[in-house]
């Protein structure tokens, strides 16, 4: 069967536009980009590295919190250098299976993330609602099995998204890729044949992952609230109440951004292309930003630490 005229028979390399419609001021876009970014780096680094320095700090939140931090740094590694290389030094193309590799890097640090927010919704629920079985049920192998199985369910859920775009569509109508990384339904639109399997998996792996998970969350902490509403001394729901702030503020900026970025690709027509990727954008970049913000300011033994190492006097120096 003839090709038809445009149609490109499975492209060796794909270029990305960045944010339709903003070309012409993607380079100083990239500035508050790169410092998110930067910020995202020192935030989660200084976490990860007051969390391993400090024994009393070695419980299961924040072993889990170490997971998300360790998660945030390689979420946003996956997509802002080559992004600041397509608004900052115009090197907008990528091999065809790079894209597939850094899809898989994406798509893979969305789940753990959203794993990681899950163990540590139920981590939240057991200290609470079951307090004196708390070490007993999260006992060190336990958090390692969390651990192992928030990192292989994503990684292995997003290998058949590849295959299926690898063996399935050979055609494709153009090597424009309008986004600023490589994202599944980004790179599947671009398809000529029928994606009817590739929508239907893509939506079946996000419901498994963020769907579940985001359902689970929520009735944990609803639990969560049944449980400390019931507490008969005010001082104990207070204390029990603002150890669940810092999740909750995380769990709601992860799953609201993820949330809008994931139907604007199922009604795309009714919102523009560069509102949809620059949210994509911040969809990835602002919890990692965020969050180590989030848990320095409202976790005292953090914010402590933090205090401690910055702000201590040196006795020798009077």
């Amino acid at each position: 069967m003839p090709i038809p005229n445009g149609t490109v028979f499975m492209p060796s390399v794909l270029t990305f536009i960045g944010i339709p419609g903003l070309e012409s001021v993607q380079c100083w876009i990239g500035i508050p980009f790169c410092a998110m970014y930067i910020i995202a780096l020192i935030g989660n680094s200084l976490l990860l590295l007051i969390i391993k320095s400090e024994p009393s700090l070695h419980d299961p939140m924040y072993i889990f919190l170490v997971m998300l931090g360790a998660t945030d740094i390689a979420l946003s590694t996956s997509i802002v250098p080559k992004m600041l290389g397509i608004f900052w030094f115009h090197l907008p193309e990528i091999y065809f299976d790079v894209c597939l590799f850094q899809m898989w890097l994406i798509h893979t640090f969305q789940g753990i993330e959203s794993g990681v927010l899950l163990a540590m919704a139920l981590d939240r629920y057991v200290a609470i609602c079951y307090p004196l079985r708390h070490a007993t049920i999260f006992t060190r192998q336990l958090v390692t099995h969390i651990g192992v199985g928030v990192t292989l369910r994503p990684a292995i859920l997003v290998i058949p998204c590849l295959l299926l775009i690898k063996c399935r569509l050979k055609l494709y109508r153009t090597k424009l890729i309008s986004h600023t990384y490589c994202e599944h339904m980004a790179l599947v639109k671009l398809a000529t044949e029928d994606i009817y399997i590739n929508k239907f998996y893509g939506l079946l792996g996000a419901f498994v992952v963020g769907g579940l998970d985001f359902v689970f969350i929520t009735l944990s902490y609803i639990q969560i609230f049944i449980t400390v509403f019931h507490l008969p001394q005010k001082e104990a729901r207070l204390k029990a109440f603002n150890t669940c702030i810092p999740h909750i503020c995380v769990f709601f900026q992860f799953y609201l951004l993820a949330f809008f970025s994931f139907f604007t690709h199922r009604s795309g027509s009714y919102i523009p292309t560069y509102i949809h990727v620059t949210l994509s954008n911040l969809y990835l970049l602002v919890p990692p930003f965020l969050n180590p913000f989030v848990y320095g300011v409202k976790t005292k033994h953090i914010r402590d630490k933090v205090v401690k190492m910055f702000y201590s006097k040196d006795p020798s120096l009077g």
